[in-house]
């Protein structure tokens, strides 16, 4: 495997520095691409083991430059594109930054690839493409909806890629995860919203909705159905779902989270955190048939017993001081 060199872009980021981690430890060789700044920061790869980071090539860019993602790209065999702007609230009022991010940024992935004859392009698409449930559960032929400019760019993006392969055959995929969770997540997503307060000593805590329902993969489940997806030739030109098959509302999940962390508490609505009414996503569910087909993947941690495995392990992370200190519980972080 070391032959071969992969590109993770968006490494630096929740998922991506989990599917680092992954990558080395099954034996590949891995250029990691963080986005330049100038604290010279490589975002959660910092948090990594020093001696499993000694193994990375860090490249410092932005999927918005295209003459640096060519440049990153020179010399790897295959490409692992998770690098976007994720967070919908953000999207409400910074709409240009996800065209020029989501899908400028994916362009200048396959256009590269394409220059460079790569062997494999994996984009990274997401469940809020679909919107709210038509039908339950989701599969790969659900209609698309952009109840959000998130959304919209994200479903623009998978059209773009996608386009390559049917252009130019480029060797494209794309992974579809449903709502991800686990250790070193931003503080925007629900689950480490709700541990961050509790852990804060919060009696009342402060979400949006409660109603919507959403299927949970735990992060070590997301990554490795990335690897497989490496190595899987029968994906190319196909967009696969990864997810649990099932779902929980918000409002049971908050009292899972108290349930686990002992804590007594109480859910205040937060109007800022509320979606616009047409844009809430109420209900998501995933059909992950697909990759256990095509990838030989399931996930580990299935049903309730395996969301609460998942949870207590991110709790776990969270409630450690270090981690701990580098989160602004008592800020709304959009």
């Amino acid at each position: 495997m070391n032959e071969k060199k992969i590109l993770v872009t968006g490494a630096d980021g929740f998922i991506g520095s989990h599917l680092v981690e992954c990558l080395v430890k099954k034996g590949y060789a891995v250029k990691a691409f963080v986005l330049y700044n100038s604290f010279n920061s490589w975002g959660w790869l910092d948090t990594l083991d020093k001696t499993l980071l000694k193994e990375v090539e860090i490249f410092q860019g932005d999927v918005r430059d295209p003459f640096g993602v060519k440049k990153a790209m020179t010399g790897c065999n295959k490409v692992l594109h998770l690098a976007a702007l994720i967070g919908i609230p953000y999207s409400y009022h910074s709409p240009q930054n996800y065209v020029e991010t989501n899908i400028q940024g994916t362009l200048n992935i396959v256009q590269a690839a394409k220059e460079l004859n790569l062997e494999k392009v994996i984009h990274t698409s997401t469940s809020e493409v679909y919107g709210t449930a038509q039908y339950v559960p989701i599969d790969e032929k659900h209609p698309l909806q952009p109840q959000s400019p998130y959304s919209a760019s994200k479903i623009a993006a998978d059209q773009m890629a996608l386009s390559y392969y049917y252009a130019f055959q480029l060797p494209v995929s794309i992974i579809r995860p449903f709502n991800t969770f686990g250790p070193r997540q931003s503080a925007r997503a629900v689950i480490p919203t709700i541990i961050t307060q509790i852990a804060n000593g919060n009696k009342a805590i402060d979400l949006g909705s409660l109603t919507p329902t959403r299927d949970f993969t735990y992060v070590d489940d997301t990554a490795e159905a990335f690897a497989k997806a490496l190595e899987a030739d029968a994906i190319i030109g196909k967009t696969i779902n990864l997810g649990t098959n099932f779902e929980i509302s918000i409002s049971d999940l908050v009292k899972e989270i108290a349930s686990l962390m002992k804590a007594d508490i109480q859910v205040t609505c937060d109007e800022q955190r509320l979606r616009p009414n047409k844009s809430e996503v109420e209900r998501l569910l995933s059909n992950n048939a697909m990759a256990k087909n095509l990838l030989n993947w399931e996930p580990k941690h299935q049903a309730l017993t395996g969301l609460r495995a998942g949870l207590q392990k991110t709790i776990e992370w969270f409630l450690h001081k270090d981690n701990q200190a580098m989160y602004k519980a008592g800020i709304y972080n959009i």
